[in-house]
């Protein structure tokens, strides 16, 4: 990102509060051991169902486990999904849809069938259907989501080199002698990352609610581990009764959702040209 763009981006204020309850979650999650009070699977019956107080703050589930804690370590979960499974995406996307639009012709029209065959596939039921099969694994869901979230990504990729790889200084690169790698992953994407990162950062928001709903009819994670969707599934059927059980999970992953949107619009406005004079 040029000196230009990320002074567009620092002066958009809600960009800045995304970067920093996104960082703030992050640190959260690397330093879970030492922040969480309590263990995630500590089991405390005695202390089943209690509101929250000082010493629980976000109150205890019917297992007496303290729901602070508890979406303190499914920060870990819910980030690391969301995060591990976009740049999956993102390599692969980046990938398949550069060398398509690259080597053109017959070779674009068959790599990009295959992708239409794929959209037109339930995505969410292929991914329930592959954690049917393989089992309930946490790393089927970076396997699962990750399948399909990275199709539109090549359709972008490619749409980008077809508009960038008869310039000039392409026909150049190609005159002394550059390999189709180089061409690609040196000359053309540099120049195109700028759609393909607001795109990813907008992703992310996506791949985390997938990661909720599953987790939330009881094909994501799986206890004693813990994620904001499996904490919302949890709840669910004590929202009367106990409802800060769904409650602060819901809030934490609406903020960080909310959040990522902010960055990724930010990104998007400080990376347009068009933007460039208004500042």
């Amino acid at each position: 990102m040029g000196k230009d763009a990320l002074r567009r981006l620092l002066k958009n204020k809600m960009a800045v509060f995304g970067i920093v309850v996104i960082l703030f979650f992050i640190l959260i999650a690397l330093f879970a051991d030492r922040i969480a009070p309590y263990a995630y699977e500590t089991i405390d019956m005695p202390n089943q169902n209690l509101s929250p107080s000082w010493q629980h703050l976000f109150g205890t589930d019917s297992l007496g486990r303290d729901v602070f804690s508890r979406v303190i370590y499914g920060s870990r979960v819910s980030l690391s999904v969301g995060f591990v499974t976009a740049f999956v995406a993102l390599f692969i996307g980046v990938t398949y849809g550069s060398i398509a639009g690259f080597l053109g012709g017959k070779v674009d029209a068959l790599m990009m069938r295959f992708v239409d065959v794929l959209y037109g596939l339930p995505y969410m039921f292929f991914v329930i259907l592959l954690m049917v099969i393989f089992g309930r694994k946490f790393y089927m869901l970076f396997i699962g989501i990750g399948a399909v979230s990275w199709m539109t990504l090549a359709r972008i990729s490619r749409g980008l080199i077809l508009s960038l790889k008869n310039n000039e200084y392409i026909e150049a690169a190609r005159s002394i002698g550059a390999s189709n790698f180089r061409l690609i992953f040196r000359h053309l994407l540099p120049n195109a990352l700028g759609p393909i990162v607001v795109y990813v950062t907008l992703t992310i928001p996506n791949i985390m609610l997938e990661e909720a709903f599953l987790s939330f009819i009881g094909l994501g994670v799986q206890a004693p581990m813990t994620s904001w969707g499996l904490l919302a599934s949890e709840g669910k059927n004590a929202i009367t009764t106990y409802p800060w059980l769904i409650l602060f999970p819901a809030l934490v992953l609406a903020l960080v959702l909310l959040s990522l949107n902010f960055l990724g619009e930010g990104l998007r406005d400080a990376l347009d040209p068009s933007m460039k004079n208004k500042v």
